[in-house]
């Protein structure tokens, strides 16, 4: 959902220019990718209660995301290198049969540790399917088309909300949770095969990329500074978990300096998560905030089940609402000119930090419709922010920078999430998180969890004081050089 950006209204460009049997099969591939991905992660975020109930390894609950996000962020950093040699039927098959494999692997895990398997497979093939989707999305569609097509995929985005809820309460209420896992991996062979065998489109010509290289050795330091700080929360002790907490984000750290070593490959852009620079301080804003807002995603449901005894369904429900939020608040606010840019962006920041403190209260202590107006307020908050946050960066990003930076956002938002799904963990087993705990065990639990998110939050409200104040481009380019 968080990569999603809100599109400008089209009223020169009617639906039936799009809804026609011309772009029938590029759209259709479109609308199939991003929602595989998109409601997959509801799906098992509803099911997870049951997973853990099943097959155990509550202290690798983070991992689930985790290990989702570092596939994500593998694959998206080089799928535009993947079309420019291969185009978008290939890489499209391949990520769906991924995918399916890893959806495959997951319904018949014994134990967590073969389930995180496959969700890593799962998490390779659908960030590779999404970033596809969006590429084939400017690739497969004359310009005039884009804002509608982009207008489709807010809309699919929104509804796998509801959808995705429904399928994950349905199995776990009615049948099992592994039957979920085989109903999107079905979907997936469908879409490869499709793709493979039926679609019809005409890709324009590939483009030679041999003096372009992935950067593999940064990329794997990247997933292993996430790997070490996931692995810190699964024993937490006074030595092991602040030892691999100092190496996870000395690797991290590594990886951004020997990133701006490299100006001819580089992943981010100059000066990245420099609060000095208006890139570095979006870079720091968009990672703090997606760290801070983990506990609901990550520990939300299962939390739920154990203090309220809310179903699977509900509190799948209760996570759309962060969906729903998005979806309403960027839809209101699209087309907005310009010179409101800081203010959308101060008024959503300041609402996803204060659904972060209401969540502090209300996963504990309840109502559980407390909880959905919590999470519903997140969704507006990153609704009315996320699209300036783009439009903003642009404007004070160094010509240079430009490209990258449109691949950097989602990458460091998606390393945001994987770090933040690592963090909670660790908060949560400190805390003594078990499945078969007591309720105020559990309620000291959620505390835990989002009193330590808290911090985040709040350095993402001073990255984002700094980010506005730059009022010229002129002046922020000085700065960046």
């Amino acid at each position: 959902m968080r990569n999603v950006t809100a599109t400008t209204k089209s009223a020169s460009v009617p639906w039936r220019d799009v809804l026609n049997k011309k772009y029938a099969s590029p759209l259709l591939l479109v609308c199939l990718g991003v929602w595989l991905h998109a409601a997959d992660g509801l799906i098992v975020a509803t099911m997870m209660p049951d997973i853990v109930r099943d097959i155990g390894g509550e202290a690798y609950v983070a991992w689930s995301i985790a290990l989702y996000e570092i596939g994500s962020i593998i694959i998206g950093a080089t799928s535009a290198l993947l079309v420019l040699k291969l185009g978008i039927r290939k890489p499209m098959v391949y990520m769906a049969s991924i995918f399916a494999f890893g959806c495959l692997v997951s319904a018949a895990a014994p134990e967590m540790l073969v389930l995180l398997t496959g969700r890593l497979l799962q998490g390779t093939g659908g960030g590779g399917m999404t970033a596809l989707a969006f590429i084939a999305s400017v690739r497969l569609f004359p310009t005039r088309l884009n804002a509608r097509v982009m207008a489709a995929i807010s809309v699919l985005w929104g509804a796998s909300a509801f959808i995705g809820p429904v399928i994950g309460g349905f199995f776990t209420t009615y049948s099992t949770w592994r039957f979920g896992f085989v109903f999107f991996a079905v979907q997936a062979i469908f879409l490869a095969a499709w793709v493979l065998f039926g679609s019809r489109f005409t890709e324009p010509a590939q483009t030679s990329t041999d003096e372009t290289s992935i950067p593999v050795q940064r990329l794997a330091l990247l997933s292993l500074g996430v790997l070490l700080i996931a692995y810190a929360g699964i024993e937490v002790t006074p030595v092991r978990t602040p030892v691999l907490l100092v190496l996870g984000i000395g690797t991290l750290f590594l990886f951004v300096t020997l990133d701006a070593r490299h100006p001819s490959s580089r992943i981010l852009p100059k000066r990245a998560f420099n609060l000095r620079s208006p890139v570095g301080a979006a870079l720091l804003m968009v990672f703090t905030i997606n760290v801070s807002v983990m506990g609901l995603n990550a520990y939300g449901p299962l939390l739920m089940a154990i203090i309220y005894g809310t179903p699977p369904i509900v509190a799948g429900y209760i996570l759309a609402c962060v969906a729903v939020g998005w979806t309403f608040s960027a839809f209101v606010v699209s087309g907005s000119p310009e010179k409101n840019d800081i203010y959308f962006i101060a008024t959503g920041l300041s609402l996803i930090f204060s659904s972060i403190c209401g969540m502090l209260y209300a996963i504990p202590n309840g109502p559980i419709e407390l909880v959905a107006i919590f999470a519903f307020i997140e969704g507006v908050g990153y609704g009315i922010a996320w699209t300036f946050i783009l439009r903003r960066s642009r404007k004070l990003a160094a010509p240079e920078d430009l490209e990258r930076l449109s691949g950097a956002i989602p990458t460091v938002g998606r390393t945001g999430l994987a770090v933040g799904a690592a963090i909670t963990g660790i908060l949560a087993n400190a805390a003594g998180f078990s499945f078969d705990g007591s309720i105020d065990d559990a309620r000291l639990v959620a505390r835990t969890i989002f009193a330590g998110c808290l911090p985040f939050a709040l350095l993402a409200l001073i990255s984002m004081i700094c980010f506005v104040s730059f009022k010229s481009p002129a002046i922020a380019a000085k700065l960046t050089d």
